[in-house]
């Protein structure tokens, strides 16, 4: 309550409101805002620098940072930063007694902080005082054992003063407490540069021991092969297979030994040694060892021998593979693809005739379409590879019978037949098969063959005939008018293609009426029959009041010089589509009207029509979901043409009064129950 009465008595300013809220004459910019309020900081306050000049004012800056660091670490004195930062501050005024000081007391502190050891060392090495580093040095691999930084930097130290006695003793030391690889491989590399060739070998003898590791005998085998070592590196590999065990069962390390062997020139050693572990490691984790294989029998082996170890092992593959599944198509493909390539044409045909007879369970056809694609492969590999035309011919008549055709058919099936049937000049056998396939299975994809077949040998007649056919089977398929329409222009038959057009759009369904629509009209543009087109238009207009047809009426009248009718065209469309309420066909419209405008030139008439053009307005309507519900508002663009926003009004009140009305009578009629 005296909180409350507080506020109360607190002159409190109230927000200003707002009463224009009209957009100001000059607007200003987020980015206006931000650049100015740089500008407009103050700068930055910098404390002037002091010059010392004599020994009391150094005096008396020293004691002052002494005293602020001394109170940093009273404060907190875990964080060794403020220990290190101490410690450099003196070290900068060469105050190294005072230096060490502060570093003896922060290894008090916390003597674990490998960091302190490092920058207590590396100062007493900056002011060349060997002996103290050293000193610290040994403190700190003898405290932390186990930090890799410190060993490293001591002896590092140690190989830079060219003291290889004293590095050698500190690697030695290190390597007492078994470190990791590295540390290792840091001592092989110093005796390397010493020459030490002997104590190499000394070192890695202790190295496998300590790291037992596939990784740390193959380092070791390079080495001896570095040093022209044959005899010594093979023993090295081969004391890791017997040291290792079943842990040697890794594929880079063979792939290591069989290489060396094979610089080695022993081709026949490393030919053991990838049988060898290609027995002991499973497949799955041996494939590059099975590619450097191959490779190695390419380049030292016999052809004959590494391709049948190579399809002997794909074979077994494929075999467990349909073993566990027959109809599996797919492996059926690989495995006769496999066969074909290694050119075996009894073996690929026993194959074939395997995989064909696994036969689909069901009768539809998603199950049968690859099953299908076998035979076709089939026949082509008979064709083709094993050139025997007659054996080609049973396996494409034995497709065609097995499919059945009451179900479904594979067009592909039949004018592969009788296209393998022209290319063995059998003409009357290939027509046959078409005959046969339209009577069993008369599919759109088989008459396209059977028309270019004949097209190509010159026989106008026979298309023809196959075209009407093709039309009586299918009479809604645009582009089989189209066509056939075509072919007669082609030989000069107007009349003929003009009956066909007419024939077509009289149609009652059609699965592309604007193609063929379009290609009558441009046919009789292209014979000049200017009225015959006007005509279709106007036809075409009765059937459809789509802006596109209206527009292309509109530019066929403009592109014949008849610029007064393509305007009343474009007037006709632009009351048309407005009793259809369409108002993005509207938009199309007067675009298209606007651009006739500017080619005819006119400045009145460009001025009425862009009087025409509408005004592009954002609205918000009422998202609804699949399931009825509310999905919230999305925005959209709508367009008012002009005089239409009082039209619109009067429709809003027209329905307002319609409702009133609706809502009297209601009441009327719930008193009139209420009296009864």
């Amino acid at each position: 309550m005296a909180e409350d009465g507080g506020r109360r008595g607190q002159n409190i300013p109230r927000p200003t409101r707002v009463k224009n809220k009209t957009a100001a004459s000059v607007q200003i910019t987020a980015e206006q805002i931000l650049r100015e309020a740089m500008e407009r900081t103050d700068t930055e306050i910098k404390a002037p620098k002091q010059r010392i000049m004599d020994p009391d004012e150094l005096a008396e800056y020293r004691l002052r940072k002494r005293r602020t660091f001394e109170d940093a670490i009273r404060r907190n004195r875990a964080l060794m930063a403020n220990w290190l930062k101490y410690a450099a501050w003196e070290e900068g005024q060469n105050e190294l007694e005072r230096a060490r000081s502060v570093y003896e007391r922060a290894v008090d502190v916390d003597y674990r902080n490998t960091g302190v050891w490092l920058k207590y060392a590396e100062m007493e090495m900056r002011v060349k005082n060997v002996n103290a580093a050293r000193n610290i040095w040994d403190r700190a691999v003898t405290l932390l054992p186990r930090v890799d930084q410190l060993w490293l930097k001591y002896s590092y130290m140690e190989d830079l003063l060219g003291n290889y006695a004293g590095a050698r003793a500190i690697f030695e030391r290190w390597i007492e407490w078994q470190p990791d690889p590295q540390a290792w491989h840091t001592f092989i590399r110093f005796e390397l540069r010493c020459g030490e060739i002997s104590r190499v070998r000394k070192i890695y003898e202790r190295f496998v021991e300590v790291h037992p590791l596939v990784s740390t005998f193959l380092k070791w085998a390079r080495f001896e092969a570095s040093q022209n070592d044959r005899d010594a590196s093979r023993k090295v590999y081969e004391r890791a297979i017997e040291f290792l065990g079943e842990e040697a069962n890794d594929e880079k390390f063979f792939i290591a030994f069989a290489k060396f062997e094979e610089d080695s020139k022993e081709f026949e050693r490393a030919r053991a040694i990838y049988k060898y572990s290609l027995d002991h490691i499973p497949k799955k984790d041996a494939q590059n060892l099975y590619k450097m294989w191959i490779t190695f029998e390419k380049k030292n082996g016999e052809r004959d021998g590494i391709e049948e170890v190579i399809v002997g092992k794909r074979r077994f593959q494929y075999e467990e593979e349909i073993k566990d599944n027959p109809n599996n198509y797919d492996t059926w493909f690989d495995y006769t693809r496999l066969e074909e390539s290694y050119g075996d044409i009894e073996k690929t045909r026993d194959i074939y005739e395997r995989a064909i007879a696994n036969v689909p369970p069901a009768t539809e056809k998603r199950f049968w379409r690859r099953y299908i694609y076998l035979w076709i492969n089939y026949a082509l590999f008979e064709e083709l590879e094993a050139r025997d035309t007659d054996k080609a011919r049973e396996v494409y008549k034995e497709a065609v019978r097995l499919v059945p055709h009451k179900a479904f058919s594979f067009s592909k099936l039949f004018v592969m037949y009788a296209h393998f049937e022209i290319r063995q000049k059998n003409l009357a056998a290939a027509r046959s098969i078409f005959g046969h396939a339209l009577g069993v299975a008369p599919k759109a994809p088989v008459f396209t063959a059977y028309i270019a077949v004949e097209m190509q040998l010159g026989n106008v007649d026979r298309c023809r005939t196959i075209y009407e056919k093709y039309l009586t089977v299918y009479p809604n398929v645009c582009d089989a008018w189209v066509k056939f329409s075509q072919l007669e222009r082609d030989l000069g038959e107007t009349d003929r293609a003009r009956a066909l057009y007419e024939l077509a759009i009289s149609q009652p369904q059609l699965d592309m009426p604007e193609l063929l629509w379009k290609t009558y009209i441009d046919f009789e543009i292209e014979q000049e029959e200017h009225g015959r087109a006007r005509e279709l238009y106007r036809r075409l207009l009765e059937r459809t009041k789509h802006v596109k047809v209206w527009i292309s009426f509109a530019q066929f009248e403009a592109s014949i010089g008849l610029v007064k009718a393509a305007r009343e065209i474009y007037a006709k469309a632009f009351t048309a589509l407005k009793d259809d309420e369409k108002k993005e066909d509207r938009v199309m419209l007067v675009e298209s009207w606007k651009e006739f405008a500017q080619q005819v030139g006119d400045p009145a008439y460009i001025a009425e029509v862009e009087k025409r053009t509408p005004r592009r307005v954002i609205k918000k309507r009422r998202i609804i979901l699949e399931d009825g519900t509310e999905g919230g508002w999305e925005e959209y663009y709508d367009y008012i043409f002009p005089g239409e926003d009082q039209s619109a009004n009067l429709k809003i009140l027209e329905r307002a009064k319609q409702w009133k009305k609706m809502q009297e009578e209601k009441k009327a009629a719930e008193a009139e129950s209420a009296d009864s």
